[in-house]
């Protein structure tokens, strides 16, 4: 596909970046968010379609300031001028290439801070090693593990075979996380969302990493899953996770052997909702 020559992937993303939002972010996992909160840049729009989306504001359409390669980075470095953390890259895939671009120059401007890449990990692997040495930290949520999942509520073909060689490609590049001080350095990290009735596939998708990474490998097994956007049209979606249904994840990891797991409780799930027509999208998190 042709962007500069006016094509349009699948999710609507053009030649311009668009960045809806960005700013200091505290609801990542603690060593992303640590105490100064995570540079957190939005991309709009996303490359899946979910159902449930709790950012469907601005990931099911193309909106945003619309962004040049220098643009971007000086947002790069006002973040790092405010004390964040890092670069969190968030829905990045349909701008790799010019997100490359942007990395270098802010990196030639004096950009210090890591880099995370924070993603739907449904991206090639091709594609991926565009960003070999200026990713720091990716974040890939892997969202399904059967096919059949992935299509009637992302509309996502083929997604776990591609997320686990995107996955494996992230990981060649920049291996286990590595914690200092608090605060991630370098390395992967993998979400999973927690979805009503194991829709997921979490404990296939755990065996997996295990198997393939290791049981070293960082995990944050997430319960903030709740009935957005057009979930209660899908009722395999359409009511929250039990407290059980999570438990059984978590105790499933540690019988996997996993020995670094972020959780979540399971009262925090509204703070994670946004809401993009607000200056701060996120500030119920600040006020916690």
């Amino acid at each position: 596909m042709n962007r500069d020559g006016g094509e349009r992937g699948f999710c609507g993303a053009g030649a311009e970046v668009l960045v809806p939002h960005y700013g200091p972010h505290f609801g990542e996992e603690p060593p992303i968010s640590g105490t100064n909160g995570s540079g957190n840049v939005f991309f709009s729009p996303c490359n899946l379609r979910c159902v449930f989306c709790q950012n469907h504001q601005i990931s099911h359409n193309a909106v945003g300031r619309p962004m040049t390669v220098d643009g971007l980075s000086d947002i790069f470095l006002e973040l790092q001028d405010r004390q964040v953390h890092n670069i969190n890259l968030v829905s990045p895939t349909p701008y790799i290439p010019r997100i490359a671009a942007a990395i270098r120059t802010a990196k030639a401007k004096g950009l210090k801070i890591p880099v995370v890449y924070n993603t739907n990990a449904y991206e090639s692997s091709e594609a991926l090693v565009l960003l070999d040495g200026l990713i720091d930290i990716y974040l890939p949520d892997f969202k399904y593990w059967h096919e059949s999942a992935g299509r009637r509520l992302s509309k996502a073909t083929r997604y776990p075979e591609t997320a686990k060689s995107a996955i494996t490609e992230m990981k060649r590049q920049v291996g286990d996380l590595h914690v200092d001080q608090g605060l991630a350095r370098q390395g992967l990290l993998i979400r999973l969302l927690v979805l009503p009735g194991g829709l997921s596939g979490t404990r296939p998708a755990l065996r997996w990493i295990k198997d393939t990474l290791g049981p070293q490998t960082y995990i944050s097994l997430m319960s903030q899953y709740y009935p957005l956007y057009q979930a209660q049209r899908y009722p395999m979606v359409a009511r929250p996770i039990r407290k059980e249904e999570y438990e059984e994840v978590i105790d499933f990891a540690l019988d996997q052997g996993f020995q670094n797991i972020f959780g979540q409780d399971m009262e925090s799930a509204s703070l994670f909702i946004p809401d993009f027509d607000k200056e701060e999208p996120f500030d119920r998190l600040l006020k916690v």
